[in-house]
């Protein structure tokens, strides 16, 4: 796991080589991403991704929809960018929304390491893109998003794509974040992880969460604000020493701010303990891979910590073959 997290950086430059060439033509009207679990989070990225360059680039916005169910969402239709991603290739509600997608005529490509759905692509010529396998989905962000983008760009749908993901890739490479990392999970052990952040970033707190369930192997929330202060806020009503909330604070709101600061000094008082990581400045890409990198290092040394493997998900193997 160690390895992986080192090398994730590198994750970003080769889903673009991946996806080379791989496009569907058309006039779209909406993009629609059928994923599950770990495949499913590069669409999260791009949904946000997406809503920024609408913004920078005065581009014509066009709605993107995440599938995490079978077979496919009300939107999607002949004039649909569907794509189904799933690491393994096998996971089956994702195959389900490729057949729908085939049977309808729809225009779909995949992505993942192969299974059954890269036979059921090449059986019916949909664009397949093939990543390398031997790693968890959960850890596989990087070559799915940079995947993803790439046939975005490819199809006309975005721009400059492969420049940023590129130079993101390179700074990745650049910055060390293992020791802060480590830092943060000697103040948060024994306790369970309540991951705060702002409304833009709280795909980076949703996925944070998971890496502490599936990494470190214990329980874990997140939520965002200013929506936390109209209702979860209530729960610390009580005083708890259970709990340890990390907020991701981006320094770029003022209101934001001062909601975390304030919402911060209140539940010391009921005997919560608070960490805020603060966001490191750069684009909006930047922002969220540097601090999803920064939580693969968290998870992972707490699960040393926990003394537990960090790679396995033995309760979802064990789940999946009692299905």
């Amino acid at each position: 796991m160690r390895k992986v997290i080192l090398d994730s950086p590198r994750q970003l430059k080769e889903g673009l080589k991946f996806a080379k060439g791989i496009k569907l033509e058309g006039n779209f009207n909406n993009v629609v991403v059928c994923a599950m679990g770990g495949s499913a989070l590069p669409a999260n990225i791009l949904l946000d991704w997406m809503k920024e360059k609408i913004k920078k680039e005065n581009i014509s916005p066009i709605p993107v929809y995440i599938h995490r169910d079978y077979g496919l969402p009300p939107q999607a239709n002949k004039k649909s960018f569907i794509v189904c991603i799933s690491y393994s290739g096998n996971t089956e509600e994702t195959i389900s929304a490729l057949r729908e997608a085939i049977k309808n005529k729809f225009k779909v490509s995949a992505i993942g390491t192969g299974g059954k759905m890269k036979k059921i692509s090449q059986k019916n010529k949909i664009p397949f893109v093939k990543i390398p396998s031997g790693i968890q989905p959960r850890c596989a962000t990087g070559y799915l998003f940079s995947s993803l983008a790439k046939i975005l760009e490819n199809s006309k749908i975005i721009k400059k794509a492969t420049k940023e993901i590129t130079d993101l890739s390179e700074k990745l490479e650049k910055i060390d974040l293992e020791k802060e990392g480590k830092k943060i999970t000697k103040k948060i052990k024994g306790r369970i992880p309540l991951i705060y952040s702002s409304n833009e970033l709280k795909t980076v707190a949703r996925i944070w969460k998971i890496k502490f369930n599936e990494n470190s192997k214990i329980p874990a929330f997140y939520n965002y604000f200013p929506e936390l202060n109209h209702n979860e806020m209530v729960g610390f009503t009580n005083k708890s020493k259970d709990f340890h909330v990390i907020i991701l604070r981006d320094k770029k709101s003022a209101k934001i701010n001062k909601r975390m600061e304030l919402f911060s000094s209140l539940v010391k008082k009921k005997g919560v303990k608070t960490e805020f990581v603060d966001i490191k400045k750069g684009s909006l890409l930047f922002k969220i891979f540097s601090t999803l990198y920064l939580g693969d290092w968290v998870s992972y040394y707490l699960a040393l910590e926990n003394n537990q493997d960090p790679t396995p998900v033995k309760i979802v193997e064990e789940f999946k073959k009692k299905l």
